[in-house]
């Protein structure tokens, strides 16, 4: 559950301290209640002098109770007078006020023991946007009076020229200059393929350069660069997440004015039917007793147990299976999701090229085109390479064509491998369906003439197929938002049965497309990603799930639940154990509300003593308390 302190903004900058002592706090509470049920007890003389007792008590009351009481008085004046904080108020200030301190310290004590436990159930490591801030380069290479000048980003004007060197990262968009070059894209789309852009296409700020410097035309300031509009993004989105109100405050709200309300009627109407009913004995001191004999009941120490520790255990069995989730809120709400929203690349695929397919090459073929991409560091040379072991054919007039391919002689034979555009440019005819190829193709021609082609894919993992199929059978919509092509993601889609799937998306149109399903479907949406592109989306819809093993630290930071261990089944079981979660909470809801209502009934009519209300509420919080730790125990549903 999420901090009980939340809604106290002002508070949160003393955060860590008050976590270092939320244990001691009510430790110490405990022991000293402990220990003066025991002396009673035990008989010790000393101990039997009402004012000694009382101060004992006190003492023990106050490192749990004083800071209770300022929490009620400080939600009073924010407008919340009935608040949690007020009902343990009076229900432990009553108990002192009939003598009975070791159930007001005891009120207090436990009161701090949920609170505690919710602290540790929650991570507070919420990110910030400090590894996305990282990306964006700080400084730039511009080109003026035809000499190099090094300057901050935000110094750069629309209009001017930058050199960005290979494996330097872009600081600003702009427009390419000169030919055609290569650039990683997976800051923004998150795919692996790198992508080929045109002089006068668009480069976007975050790109990478991949095989040669490239001279770019500014078109946008730093402030408005595609980095720049991420970070935004996720700013805004995160701000516009409001937290789960926890049931408990909600409860407070109606439950507190009414037992209040109620304990008041227990004193005054007695009173009003002695003043109408000459024969009726009324004695102030006895309905007074029952009155705070009733607000010592329906303090819900049964609630303030179980319900934290319902989502602490759910939190814990979580942890085990490798799903962290950063708050039980996020446990809470991810049991009402409809509808799962997957990245595809490194969240439903591995992330990683794979030869799947080789078309009209023999073996010797595959191993010579392997000796050929042997140098090269790209994604789709090192798939060729661990698919064959390359030969020992010599290699000669090795020539990378940026964009293209690449073009080689072995023992007197001139190779092409490379894209179908690399054989348009070489004027070799083939066949004209390869251009309709959904994944990612190698053509191969030899001495002009085209002879085979290797199909590569980024196949999925082992677990996506049954993934989509366990949240099929809860109920829940699938949905795929890629940055890959859209043939590609249908292919993708169609295989791992996804309903609906969209590619050539930026993270910008995955934010449209969270906003249109949750504003017009009403749907509660989780999605599901991994890369820092991901971030913006992520802190858009209600739930946000990252990818922990492979993923980016900014999308690790700002999701709200974490797949440590990267399958996507995972999601799956972290909806199965919220609902279990959510419904063991409203069973210990029901259950203490019902004993809670008629335990306060039979201490209004005098038939219930302040010992028996306690031994029914502790009765009450024990059973709660083990429905609780049935989550501990696997479940299919």
């Amino acid at each position: 559950m999420a901090h009980i302190h939340e809604h106290h903004h002002e508070h949160e900058h003393h955060h860590d301290e008050e976590e270092s002592m939320a244990w001691w706090k009510p430790a110490l509470s405990l022991a000293m209640l402990l220990a003066g049920i025991a002396m009673s007890a035990m008989g010790v003389t000393w101990f039997q002098n009402q004012w000694v007792r009382f101060a004992w008590y006190l003492v023990a009351w106050l490192p749990t109770g004083l800071g209770v009481l300022l929490e009620a008085i400080e939600a009073a004046r924010e407008g919340e007078l009935f608040s949690e904080f007020l009902l343990m108020s009076v229900a432990s200030i009553g108990a002192f006020a009939i003598g009975e301190y070791p159930e007001a310290v005891a009120v207090m004590a436990l009161y701090c023991i949920g609170e505690a436990l919710q602290d540790s159930a929650v991570s507070r490591a919420r990110g910030s946007i400090k590894s996305l801030i990282a990306f964006r380069p700080d400084h730039a290479i511009v080109i003026r009076d035809g000499k190099q000048v090094t300057v901050s980003p935000a110094e750069v004007m629309v209009g001017d020229i930058i050199e960005v060197k290979p494996g330097e990262r872009v600081p600003l968009d702009g427009t390419l200059m000169g030919d055609a070059a290569t650039f990683d894209t997976a800051a923004l789309t998150g795919e692996s393929m790198p992508r080929m852009i045109e002089s006068g296409d668009e480069v976007l700020a975050g790109m990478i350069a991949s095989e040669s410097i490239v001279h770019i035309q500014i078109i946008r300031p730093a402030s408005e660069s595609a980095m720049s509009r991420i970070l935004q993004m996720v700013e805004e989105a995160t701000e516009r997440k409001a937290p789960a109100e926890l049931f408990i405050r909600r409860f407070a709200r109606i439950y507190t004015p009414i037992v209040v309300g109620l304990a008041v009627l227990v004193v005054a109407l007695p009173w009003l039917y002695a003043t109408i009913d000459s024969g009726f004995n009324y004695d102030f001191t006895e309905w007074l007793h029952r009155a705070l004999i009733f607000l010592v009941i329906s303090c819900p120490c049964a609630l303030v147990i179980s319900i934290p520790l319902s989502y602490f255990a759910g939190i814990g069995a979580a942890s085990r299976r490798g799903i962290l989730f950063k708050g039980s809120n996020y446990l809470d709400g991810i049991a009402q999701v409809d509808t799962v929203v997957f990245d595809k690349t490194g969240t439903l695929t591995t992330g990683r090229f794979a030869v799947m397919h080789v078309e009209g090459l023999s073996e010797d073929q595959v191993a010579t085109i392997a000796a050929i991409e042997q140098g090269s560091p790209h994604p789709i040379a090192r798939a060729i390479i661990d698919y064959c072991q390359p030969s020992d054919s010599a290699v000669s007039g090795l020539r990378n064509i940026a964009g293209y391919g690449l073009s080689a002689v072995v023992d007197g034979n001139a190779w092409l491998i490379g894209t179908t555009r690399l054989l348009d440019h070489e004027h070799v005819q083939y066949p004209t369906e390869l251009r309709d190829v959904a994944g990612t193709m190698v053509a191969v021609a030899i001495n002009g003439q085209y002879i085979g082609h290797i199909l590569l894919s980024d196949p999925a993992k082992e677990d996506a197929a049954g993934a989509v199929s366990s949240l099929n059978s809860l109920g829940i919509n699938t949905v795929m938002l890629s940055g890959d092509k859209q043939a590609l993601v249908h292919q993708v889609a169609e295989g791992l049965g996804i309903g609906q799937a969209y590619g050539d998306l930026l993270p910008q149109d995955k934010v449209e497309h969270i906003e249109r399903m949750k504003q017009n479907g009403g749907q509660q949406v989780a999605f599901v990603g991994d890369g820092i592109n991901d971030a913006p989306v992520l802190a858009m819809s209600d739930i946000g799930i990252a990818m922990g093993g492979m993923g980016s630290d900014m999308a690790v930071e700002t999701a709200d639940v974490v797949i440590q261990t990267d399958q996507p089944s995972r999601v799956a079981e972290a909806v199965i154990l919220g609902r279990r979660t959510r419904r063991i909470v409203a069973m210990n809801i029901a259950f203490a509300i019902a004993v809670k209502v008629l335990v306060m009934i039979l201490g209004v009519i005098g038939i219930a003593t302040m010992w028996q209300a306690v031994f029914a509420d502790v009765g009450v919080a024990l059973l709660c308390v083990l429905n609780a730790l049935r989550l501990m125990r696997p479940s299919s549903r």
